[in-house]
Protein backbone atom coordinates (compact mmCIF):
# COMPACT_ATOMS: atom_id res chain seq x y z
CA UNK A 1 0.00 0.00 0.00
CA UNK A 2 0.91 3.62 -0.32
CA UNK A 3 -0.48 6.79 0.07
CA UNK A 4 -0.45 10.38 -1.48
CA UNK A 5 -0.73 13.01 0.78
CA UNK A 6 -3.21 14.88 -1.12
CA UNK A 7 -5.54 11.70 -1.52
CA UNK A 8 -8.07 10.41 0.87
CA UNK A 9 -8.11 6.94 -0.03
CA UNK A 10 -5.28 5.13 -0.58
CA UNK A 11 -3.86 3.74 -3.99
CA UNK A 12 -3.27 -0.01 -4.60
CA UNK A 13 0.75 -0.48 -6.30
CA UNK A 14 0.49 -2.42 -9.38
CA UNK A 15 4.07 -3.76 -10.51
CA UNK A 16 4.22 -3.46 -14.52
CA UNK A 17 6.66 -6.27 -14.46
CA UNK A 18 4.43 -8.28 -11.94
CA UNK A 19 1.14 -8.14 -13.41
CA UNK A 20 -1.68 -8.96 -10.73
CA UNK A 21 -3.07 -11.78 -12.66
CA UNK A 22 0.41 -14.03 -12.20
CA UNK A 23 0.80 -15.22 -8.73
CA UNK A 24 4.49 -15.90 -7.26
CA UNK A 25 5.23 -19.17 -7.16
CA UNK A 26 5.73 -19.13 -3.87
CA UNK A 27 1.84 -18.25 -3.09
CA UNK A 28 0.64 -21.06 -5.64
CA UNK A 29 0.19 -23.24 -2.93
CA UNK A 30 -1.23 -21.71 -0.18
CA UNK A 31 -3.55 -20.05 -2.69
CA UNK A 32 -4.84 -23.79 -3.94
CA UNK A 33 -4.96 -24.97 -0.30
CA UNK A 34 -6.43 -22.37 1.46
CA UNK A 35 -9.85 -22.92 0.52
CA UNK A 36 -10.11 -26.65 1.43
CA UNK A 37 -8.18 -25.54 4.98
CA UNK A 38 -10.83 -22.61 5.26
CA UNK A 39 -13.25 -25.43 4.43
CA UNK A 40 -12.99 -27.80 7.63
CA UNK A 41 -13.82 -25.50 10.75
CA UNK A 42 -17.07 -24.64 8.91
CA UNK A 43 -18.00 -28.01 8.00
CA UNK A 44 -17.44 -29.01 11.60
CA UNK A 45 -19.82 -26.32 12.44
CA UNK A 46 -22.48 -27.20 10.06
CA UNK A 47 -22.72 -30.97 10.68
CA UNK A 48 -22.65 -30.06 14.72
CA UNK A 49 -25.17 -27.89 14.46
CA UNK A 50 -27.51 -30.05 12.37
CA UNK A 51 -27.00 -32.70 14.39
CA UNK A 52 -27.24 -30.66 17.46
CA UNK A 53 -30.95 -29.28 16.71
CA UNK A 54 -32.25 -32.85 16.21
CA UNK A 55 -30.47 -34.20 19.63
CA UNK A 56 -31.96 -31.08 21.80
CA UNK A 57 -35.60 -31.66 19.96
CA UNK A 58 -34.98 -35.46 21.32
CA UNK A 59 -34.31 -34.46 24.49
CA UNK A 60 -36.97 -32.31 25.14
CA UNK A 61 -38.98 -31.37 22.11
CA UNK A 62 -40.92 -29.01 24.24
CA UNK A 63 -38.19 -26.70 25.63
CA UNK A 64 -36.29 -27.26 22.29
CA UNK A 65 -35.78 -23.53 21.06
CA UNK A 66 -34.72 -22.40 24.85
CA UNK A 67 -32.12 -25.03 25.27
CA UNK A 68 -30.66 -24.39 21.47
CA UNK A 69 -30.31 -20.54 22.10
CA UNK A 70 -28.29 -21.68 25.77
CA UNK A 71 -26.23 -24.17 23.76
CA UNK A 72 -25.21 -21.63 21.34
CA UNK A 73 -24.53 -19.20 23.53
CA UNK A 74 -22.14 -20.93 25.53
CA UNK A 75 -20.59 -22.74 22.77
CA UNK A 76 -20.17 -18.87 21.27
CA UNK A 77 -18.44 -17.84 24.60
CA UNK A 78 -16.14 -20.54 24.16
CA UNK A 79 -15.27 -19.27 20.55
CA UNK A 80 -14.97 -15.88 21.53
CA UNK A 81 -12.34 -15.92 24.31
CA UNK A 82 -9.94 -18.75 21.52
CA UNK A 83 -9.65 -16.60 18.57
CA UNK A 84 -7.80 -13.41 20.10
CA UNK A 85 -6.11 -15.99 22.80
CA UNK A 86 -4.39 -18.06 20.16
CA UNK A 87 -3.99 -14.76 18.27
CA UNK A 88 -1.82 -13.73 20.59
CA UNK A 89 0.29 -16.73 21.70
CA UNK A 90 0.73 -17.40 17.88
CA UNK A 91 1.77 -13.56 17.17
CA UNK A 92 4.28 -13.95 20.16
CA UNK A 93 5.54 -17.72 19.09
CA UNK A 94 8.98 -18.78 17.58
CA UNK A 95 9.64 -22.24 16.13
CA UNK A 96 11.50 -23.86 13.21
CA UNK A 97 7.28 -24.70 12.33
CA UNK A 98 6.67 -21.18 12.49
CA UNK A 99 4.26 -19.16 14.24
CA UNK A 100 0.97 -20.24 13.41
CA UNK A 101 1.38 -23.64 12.10
CA UNK A 102 1.45 -25.40 16.10
CA UNK A 103 -1.10 -23.18 17.34
CA UNK A 104 -3.66 -24.34 14.24
CA UNK A 105 -3.11 -28.15 15.11
CA UNK A 106 -3.14 -27.70 18.61
CA UNK A 107 -7.10 -25.88 17.84
CA UNK A 108 -7.75 -28.91 15.26
CA UNK A 109 -6.91 -31.67 17.89
CA UNK A 110 -9.06 -29.87 20.50
CA UNK A 111 -11.82 -29.43 17.83
CA UNK A 112 -11.86 -32.96 16.88
CA UNK A 113 -12.19 -34.35 20.19
CA UNK A 114 -14.96 -32.41 21.32
CA UNK A 115 -16.72 -33.45 17.61
CA UNK A 116 -16.07 -37.14 18.49
CA UNK A 117 -17.99 -37.05 21.65
CA UNK A 118 -20.98 -35.00 20.50
CA UNK A 119 -22.43 -38.20 19.11
CA UNK A 120 -22.27 -39.98 22.45
CA UNK A 121 -23.62 -37.31 24.30
CA UNK A 122 -26.65 -39.52 26.37
CA UNK A 123 -28.12 -35.77 27.67
CA UNK A 124 -28.03 -32.05 27.40
CA UNK A 125 -25.34 -31.43 29.85
CA UNK A 126 -23.12 -33.87 28.04
CA UNK A 127 -23.95 -32.17 24.52
CA UNK A 128 -23.71 -28.64 25.76
CA UNK A 129 -19.82 -29.41 26.82
CA UNK A 130 -19.17 -31.23 23.69
CA UNK A 131 -20.16 -28.37 21.57
CA UNK A 132 -18.22 -26.17 23.87
CA UNK A 133 -15.20 -28.07 23.26
CA UNK A 134 -15.78 -27.94 19.51
CA UNK A 135 -16.36 -24.16 19.44
CA UNK A 136 -13.20 -23.46 21.23
CA UNK A 137 -10.85 -26.00 19.35
CA UNK A 138 -11.96 -25.00 15.78
CA UNK A 139 -11.98 -21.27 16.62
CA UNK A 140 -8.76 -21.22 17.86
CA UNK A 141 -7.48 -23.43 15.00
CA UNK A 142 -9.06 -20.28 12.53
CA UNK A 143 -7.34 -17.60 14.60
CA UNK A 144 -3.64 -18.33 13.52
CA UNK A 145 -5.08 -19.26 10.39
CA UNK A 146 -6.45 -16.00 9.42
CA UNK A 147 -3.38 -14.37 10.58
CA UNK A 148 -1.91 -15.83 6.99
CA UNK A 149 -3.74 -13.53 5.03
CA UNK A 150 -1.63 -10.69 6.51
CA UNK A 151 1.46 -12.57 6.98
CA UNK A 152 2.18 -13.78 3.22
CA UNK A 153 -0.31 -12.03 0.91
CA UNK A 154 0.57 -8.69 -0.84
CA UNK A 155 -2.09 -6.17 -1.04
CA UNK A 156 -2.54 -6.67 -4.91
CA UNK A 157 -3.73 -10.36 -4.28
CA UNK A 158 -5.74 -10.08 -1.21
CA UNK A 159 -8.78 -9.47 -2.78
CA UNK A 160 -8.65 -12.74 -4.86
CA UNK A 161 -7.03 -14.81 -1.79
CA UNK A 162 -9.89 -13.68 0.28
CA UNK A 163 -12.20 -15.23 -2.70
CA UNK A 164 -10.83 -18.39 -1.74
CA UNK A 165 -10.90 -18.45 1.91
CA UNK A 166 -14.36 -17.25 1.59
CA UNK A 167 -15.54 -19.69 -1.16
CA UNK A 168 -13.94 -22.47 1.29
CA UNK A 169 -15.67 -20.90 4.09
CA UNK A 170 -19.07 -20.48 2.57
CA UNK A 171 -19.08 -23.85 0.78
CA UNK A 172 -17.97 -25.68 4.01
CA UNK A 173 -20.95 -24.17 5.51
CA UNK A 174 -23.11 -25.22 3.33
CA UNK A 175 -21.81 -28.79 2.67
CA UNK A 176 -22.12 -29.40 6.40
CA UNK A 177 -25.70 -30.02 7.04
CA UNK A 178 -26.16 -32.00 3.56
CA UNK A 179 -23.11 -34.04 4.77
CA UNK A 180 -25.40 -34.37 8.24
CA UNK A 181 -28.36 -35.33 6.29
CA UNK A 182 -26.53 -38.44 5.14
CA UNK A 183 -26.74 -39.66 8.80
CA UNK A 184 -30.11 -38.75 10.31
CA UNK A 185 -30.71 -41.96 11.45
CA UNK A 186 -27.04 -42.56 12.33
CA UNK A 187 -25.79 -39.52 14.26
CA UNK A 188 -22.72 -41.32 15.79
CA UNK A 189 -21.51 -42.40 12.85
CA UNK A 190 -22.17 -38.77 11.03
CA UNK A 191 -20.02 -37.28 13.61
CA UNK A 192 -17.21 -39.61 12.70
CA UNK A 193 -17.06 -39.57 9.35
CA UNK A 194 -17.11 -35.94 9.60
CA UNK A 195 -14.51 -35.61 11.95
CA UNK A 196 -12.33 -37.89 9.56
CA UNK A 197 -12.95 -35.34 6.61
CA UNK A 198 -11.70 -32.56 8.35
CA UNK A 199 -8.92 -33.82 10.28
CA UNK A 200 -7.84 -34.90 6.43
CA UNK A 201 -8.50 -31.28 5.16
CA UNK A 202 -6.58 -29.72 8.20
CA UNK A 203 -3.56 -32.02 7.89
CA UNK A 204 -2.73 -32.20 4.03
CA UNK A 205 -2.91 -27.93 4.98
CA UNK A 206 -0.30 -27.41 7.71
CA UNK A 207 1.76 -30.78 5.88
CA UNK A 208 2.19 -28.76 2.33
CA UNK A 209 1.61 -25.58 3.62
CA UNK A 210 4.70 -25.41 5.71
CA UNK A 211 5.14 -22.73 8.20
CA UNK A 212 8.14 -20.14 8.01
CA UNK A 213 11.06 -20.71 10.41
CA UNK A 214 11.20 -17.33 12.50
CA UNK A 215 13.13 -18.56 15.24
CA UNK A 216 15.55 -15.38 14.82
CA UNK A 217 13.01 -13.14 14.30
CA UNK A 218 12.63 -10.52 17.52
CA UNK A 219 9.23 -10.88 19.76
CA UNK A 220 7.54 -8.44 21.96
CA UNK A 221 7.97 -10.03 25.20
CA UNK A 222 4.60 -11.44 27.08
CA UNK A 223 2.96 -9.36 29.73
CA UNK A 224 -0.47 -9.32 31.01
CA UNK A 225 -1.59 -6.19 29.56
CA UNK A 226 -0.47 -7.50 26.00
CA UNK A 227 -2.66 -10.86 26.88
CA UNK A 228 -5.58 -8.44 28.11
CA UNK A 229 -5.53 -6.57 24.99
CA UNK A 230 -6.26 -9.70 22.65
CA UNK A 231 -9.67 -8.34 23.25
CA UNK A 232 -9.41 -4.77 22.02
CA UNK A 233 -8.65 -1.93 19.75
CA UNK A 234 -9.33 1.19 20.49
CA UNK A 235 -12.25 2.21 18.69
CA UNK A 236 -11.05 5.69 18.84
CA UNK A 237 -7.81 5.75 17.50
CA UNK A 238 -8.93 2.90 14.75
CA UNK A 239 -12.34 3.92 14.07
CA UNK A 240 -12.06 2.37 10.72
CA UNK A 241 -11.80 -1.22 12.02
CA UNK A 242 -14.11 -0.20 14.26
CA UNK A 243 -16.69 0.39 11.70
CA UNK A 244 -15.50 -2.89 9.99
CA UNK A 245 -15.86 -4.79 13.00
CA UNK A 246 -19.46 -3.77 13.41
CA UNK A 247 -20.68 -4.00 10.20
CA UNK A 248 -18.97 -8.11 10.48
CA UNK A 249 -21.40 -7.97 14.22
CA UNK A 250 -24.47 -6.95 12.63
CA UNK A 251 -24.44 -9.26 9.54
CA UNK A 252 -22.97 -12.29 11.01
CA UNK A 253 -25.94 -11.37 13.99
CA UNK A 254 -28.39 -11.55 11.58
CA UNK A 255 -27.52 -14.85 9.73
CA UNK A 256 -26.85 -16.40 13.59
CA UNK A 257 -30.67 -15.27 14.86
CA UNK A 258 -32.18 -17.32 11.91
CA UNK A 259 -29.36 -20.30 10.46
CA UNK A 260 -29.52 -21.39 14.18
CA UNK A 261 -33.11 -22.60 14.45
CA UNK A 262 -33.59 -23.29 10.80
CA UNK A 263 -34.89 -26.58 11.39
CA UNK A 264 -37.56 -24.84 13.75
CA UNK A 265 -38.48 -22.49 11.31
CA UNK A 266 -39.44 -25.20 8.38
CA UNK A 267 -41.49 -27.34 11.14
CA UNK A 268 -42.80 -24.47 13.50
CA UNK A 269 -43.36 -21.95 10.97
CA UNK A 270 -43.66 -23.20 7.33
CA UNK A 271 -45.69 -26.31 9.03
CA UNK A 272 -43.38 -29.21 8.23
CA UNK A 273 -42.95 -32.78 10.05
CA UNK A 274 -39.50 -33.15 11.31
CA UNK A 275 -38.30 -35.82 8.62
CA UNK A 276 -39.83 -33.16 5.80
CA UNK A 277 -37.51 -30.34 7.73
CA UNK A 278 -34.47 -32.59 8.26
CA UNK A 279 -34.65 -32.86 4.25
CA UNK A 280 -35.55 -29.20 3.50
CA UNK A 281 -32.68 -27.84 5.74
CA UNK A 282 -29.62 -29.44 3.64
CA UNK A 283 -32.30 -28.64 0.19
CA UNK A 284 -32.11 -24.94 0.96
CA UNK A 285 -28.17 -25.05 1.22
CA UNK A 286 -27.48 -26.96 -2.32
CA UNK A 287 -30.39 -25.11 -4.56
CA UNK A 288 -28.27 -21.55 -3.04
CA UNK A 289 -24.85 -23.20 -3.87
CA UNK A 290 -25.11 -22.09 -7.70
CA UNK A 291 -25.24 -18.20 -6.80
CA UNK A 292 -22.56 -18.81 -3.98
CA UNK A 293 -19.90 -19.75 -6.15
CA UNK A 294 -20.81 -16.95 -8.57
CA UNK A 295 -21.15 -14.27 -6.36
CA UNK A 296 -17.91 -15.49 -4.51
CA UNK A 297 -15.78 -16.21 -7.20
CA UNK A 298 -16.71 -12.83 -9.48
CA UNK A 299 -16.69 -10.15 -6.33
CA UNK A 300 -13.13 -10.67 -4.89
CA UNK A 301 -10.67 -10.32 -8.14
CA UNK A 302 -13.75 -8.03 -8.91
CA UNK A 303 -12.53 -6.02 -6.04
CA UNK A 304 -9.03 -6.34 -7.20
CA UNK A 305 -9.37 -4.92 -10.51
CA UNK A 306 -11.20 -1.92 -9.82
CA UNK A 307 -9.61 -1.34 -7.03
CA UNK A 308 -12.77 -0.82 -4.80
CA UNK A 309 -13.62 -2.98 -1.89
CA UNK A 310 -16.71 -0.46 -0.03
CA UNK A 311 -18.98 -0.75 -2.54
CA UNK A 312 -19.13 -4.22 -3.49
CA UNK A 313 -19.45 -4.65 0.79
CA UNK A 314 -22.36 -2.74 0.84
CA UNK A 315 -24.29 -4.04 -2.06
CA UNK A 316 -23.34 -7.45 -0.48
CA UNK A 317 -25.19 -6.24 2.86
CA UNK A 318 -28.39 -4.81 1.26
CA UNK A 319 -28.87 -8.09 -0.32
CA UNK A 320 -28.54 -10.07 2.72
CA UNK A 321 -31.12 -7.64 4.15
CA UNK A 322 -33.65 -8.06 1.58
CA UNK A 323 -33.46 -11.35 1.28
CA UNK A 324 -33.78 -11.88 5.14
CA UNK A 325 -37.57 -10.41 5.18
CA UNK A 326 -38.92 -12.52 2.02
CA UNK A 327 -40.43 -15.43 4.95
CA UNK A 328 -42.35 -12.75 5.89
CA UNK A 329 -43.85 -11.76 2.93
CA UNK A 330 -43.93 -15.41 1.70
CA UNK A 331 -44.35 -17.82 4.44
CA UNK A 332 -43.93 -20.99 2.43
CA UNK A 333 -41.49 -23.34 1.46
CA UNK A 334 -40.79 -20.86 -1.51
CA UNK A 335 -40.41 -18.18 0.23
CA UNK A 336 -37.35 -20.29 2.58
CA UNK A 337 -35.81 -21.16 -0.54
CA UNK A 338 -35.90 -17.93 -2.47
CA UNK A 339 -34.64 -16.49 1.17
CA UNK A 340 -31.49 -18.70 0.84
CA UNK A 341 -30.79 -17.92 -2.58
CA UNK A 342 -30.73 -14.09 -2.21
CA UNK A 343 -29.17 -14.14 1.27
CA UNK A 344 -26.34 -16.48 0.26
CA UNK A 345 -25.50 -14.96 -2.82
CA UNK A 346 -25.22 -11.91 -0.49
CA UNK A 347 -22.85 -13.50 1.95
CA UNK A 348 -20.81 -14.83 -0.60
CA UNK A 349 -19.64 -11.21 -2.29
CA UNK A 350 -19.61 -9.96 1.29
CA UNK A 351 -17.16 -12.72 2.66
CA UNK A 352 -14.95 -12.71 -0.46
CA UNK A 353 -14.46 -8.64 -0.11
CA UNK A 354 -14.92 -8.10 3.48
CA UNK A 355 -11.71 -10.46 4.91
CA UNK A 356 -9.77 -7.94 2.06
CA UNK A 357 -11.13 -4.87 3.44
CA UNK A 358 -10.28 -5.62 6.99
CA UNK A 359 -6.80 -6.43 6.21
CA UNK A 360 -6.09 -3.72 4.98
CA UNK A 361 -7.44 -1.51 8.03
CA UNK A 362 -5.83 -3.84 10.81
CA UNK A 363 -4.23 -1.17 13.48
CA UNK A 364 -0.79 -2.98 13.80
CA UNK A 365 1.27 -4.98 11.67
CA UNK A 366 3.25 -6.79 15.09
CA UNK A 367 0.26 -8.49 16.00
CA UNK A 368 -2.02 -9.75 12.92
CA UNK A 369 -2.83 -12.55 14.51
CA UNK A 370 -4.25 -10.26 18.23
CA UNK A 371 -5.80 -7.87 15.55
CA UNK A 372 -7.60 -10.80 13.54
CA UNK A 373 -8.87 -12.44 16.38
CA UNK A 374 -10.62 -9.55 17.78
CA UNK A 375 -11.56 -9.06 14.66
CA UNK A 376 -12.87 -12.65 14.21
CA UNK A 377 -14.90 -11.99 17.47
CA UNK A 378 -17.58 -9.85 14.65
CA UNK A 379 -18.24 -13.63 13.63
CA UNK A 380 -18.47 -15.32 16.68
CA UNK A 381 -19.57 -13.19 19.58
CA UNK A 382 -22.83 -12.76 17.46
CA UNK A 383 -23.37 -16.58 17.84
CA UNK A 384 -23.40 -15.76 21.76
CA UNK A 385 -26.48 -12.85 21.69
CA UNK A 386 -28.00 -14.04 18.59
CA UNK A 387 -29.85 -17.57 19.61
CA UNK A 388 -30.56 -15.94 23.04
CA UNK A 389 -32.65 -12.74 21.40
CA UNK A 390 -33.84 -15.16 18.67
CA UNK A 391 -35.26 -17.16 20.87
CA UNK A 392 -37.19 -14.62 23.24
CA UNK A 393 -38.38 -13.01 20.16
CA UNK A 394 -39.82 -16.03 18.93
CA UNK A 395 -41.32 -16.92 22.69
CA UNK A 396 -42.86 -13.78 22.75
CA UNK A 397 -43.53 -12.20 19.00
CA UNK A 398 -43.05 -15.93 16.78
CA UNK A 399 -41.08 -16.18 13.80
CA UNK A 400 -42.78 -13.82 11.60
CA UNK A 401 -41.04 -10.66 13.03
CA UNK A 402 -37.90 -12.61 13.97
CA UNK A 403 -37.13 -12.22 9.94
CA UNK A 404 -38.20 -8.22 9.97
CA UNK A 405 -35.40 -7.58 12.54
CA UNK A 406 -33.15 -9.61 10.97
CA UNK A 407 -33.97 -7.51 7.66
CA UNK A 408 -33.03 -4.21 9.77
CA UNK A 409 -30.25 -5.35 11.40
CA UNK A 410 -28.83 -6.54 7.85
CA UNK A 411 -29.40 -2.88 6.52
CA UNK A 412 -27.61 -1.52 9.60
CA UNK A 413 -24.63 -3.62 9.01
CA UNK A 414 -24.06 -3.11 5.30
CA UNK A 415 -24.37 0.57 5.69
CA UNK A 416 -21.31 0.16 8.55
CA UNK A 417 -18.89 -0.01 5.72
CA UNK A 418 -19.67 3.92 4.99
CA UNK A 419 -17.30 5.94 7.37
CA UNK A 420 -14.76 3.55 6.60
CA UNK A 421 -11.97 5.76 5.01
CA UNK A 422 -8.91 4.32 4.42
CA UNK A 423 -10.18 2.15 2.07
CA UNK A 424 -12.26 2.62 -1.46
Amino acid sequence: MSTNADAPFPTIERDPHMPSSRLPVDLRRLFRLAPFAAAAAPIAYGVAGFFMAIQVQEFDATAKVQHLALINSLSAIAAMLAQPVFGVLSDRTRSRWGSRHPWMLTGAAIGTVGLLTAGLAPNMAALTICMLVVQFGFNAWQGPFSALLPDRVPERFRGRYSTFVGLGVLLGAVLGPILGSFFVDRIPLGYAAVTGLVVLLILLFTLLVRGRDNRGEPRRPFSVGAFLSAFWVNPVRHPDFFWGFMGRLLLFGGYYMTSTYSLYIAQDYIGLTLKEATSLVPLLSLIALPGLLIATAVSGPLSDRIGRRKPIVLAAGLLIALGAAIPFLVPTVTGLILQSVVVTIGFGAFVAVDQALMATVLPDPEAYGKDLGVLNLAATLPGTIAPAAAGFIVMSLGYGPLFLVVSAIGLAGALAVLPIRTVR
